[in-house]
């Protein structure tokens, strides 16, 4: 259930409910607001109802959250914004996640990650382990990519953004990432998931290739109970019985999502599309609909590209498309939130 407390509660009042809450079992997670905290208490209903909350000091209402998804959901919590060194997202923030699919060397991700910075790109992503279906097919640089990855941080002050698909290579990819992506094929590993949870980096969940929204939004619930509140929710087209592209972006899961979730939404047009020529008119979609960012792949040479070459963009060409995102953007009423002042 979700404890309300009165905006003139104080610290103490807010402490007590915490104390009580736990004082049976079940957890507290104080969400603290500009004007008002609430309190989800995550554990056995019977044994949280019978604390007798309603009335007490500094409470202003008691409400059961009848969604299983009970830290993910949006009833009765304002969108959360998730702060990455500095660059906002959700709410009126918009970001734009930005580079290339895959490691490949320190001349591809440093010239990489200078153009899309030089473009306006808010973060920098890259994958130094890859999920592929081949076992034969290149699976990244692994340590050595995550150490160019930390190198393209340094020198251009972008927060990295990287997959963790083993819980046993979390250690080293948390010194250097800023946010852990979660790809589609590990949505329900459970168990890393809560890995991720207690680790407290921000995480980016993207959507199973056939899982339903309350099946991302519960996947989103494994990382929030572990007391980790920055997840981005990310919709990287579904399979369908569609053969003319690689899958089905779901535009439609950006508003439904908003109105289920109070976690950011981001969007992927990249995997979904598998071509170039369809990115930007999907990246538009995606701004348009509301999304919070998008996470798009870019190359300086994509023609040459290990992995994913097809729908990467050219880097001497972000800037412009920067430019339509951000126009697009702004018709949902986001701003483009690139470097801190």
């Amino acid at each position: 259930m979700m404890i309300i407390m009165k905006s003139t509660a104080t610290a103490d009042e807010v402490q007590a409910v915490i104390a009580r809450i736990e004082s049976c079992g079940a957890r507290a997670h104080p969400s603290r607001g500009e004007e008002v905290t609430v309190i989800g208490a995550v554990g056995d209903r019977e044994h949280v109802a019978r604390l007798g909350l309603e009335g007490a000091p500094g409470v202003e209402q008691v409400v059961p959250i009848l969604k299983p998804y009970k830290l993910a959901s949006s009833q009765n919590r304002e969108p959360t914004i998730v702060d990455i060194d500095g660059r906002r997202i959700g709410a009126e923030h918009f970001s734009l996640i930005a580079g290339p699919c895959t490691v490949e060397s320190r001349d591809q991700v440093l010239t990489t990650a200078r153009a899309v910075r030089d473009a306006g790109a808010s973060l920098f992503r890259g994958g130094a382990y890859k999920p592929r279906s081949s076992p034969y097919s290149f699976q990244g640089l692994g340590q050595e990519g995550l150490r160019l990855l930390a190198e393209a941080r340094e020198e251009t002050g972008l927060p990295i953004v990287t997959e963790l698909m083993d819980a046993r290579d979390l250690e080293a990819v948390v010194e250097v990432a800023d946010v852990i992506q979660v790809g589609a094929r590990n949505m329900q590993n459970y168990s890393l998931l809560a890995e991720i949870g207690r680790s407290g980096i921000p995480a980016l969940v993207k959507r199973g290739l056939s899982s339903t929204l309350e099946e991302l939004l519960m996947a989103a619930e494994y990382i929030l109970k572990e007391g980790n509140p920055n997840v981005l929710l990310c919709e990287r087209g579904i399979r369908t019985f569609e053969t003319a592209y690689r899958f089905t972006l779901d535009l439609t899961a950006v508003p439904v999502l908003k109105e289920l979730s109070h976690l950011p939404v981001i969007v992927d047009p990249s995997h979904a599309a598998g071509r170039r020529d369809l990115v930007t008119p999907l990246s538009l979609a995606a701004a348009a609909a509301g999304a919070d960012g998008i996470i798009v792949e870019v190359h300086p040479a994509p023609e040459e590209a290990i992995c994913d070459g097809p729908q990467a963009l050219y880097a001497d060409t972000f800037g412009e498309y920067v430019a339509r995102v951000e126009q697009a953007a702004a018709v949902a009423g986001k701003v483009l939130s690139s470097a801190p002042a």
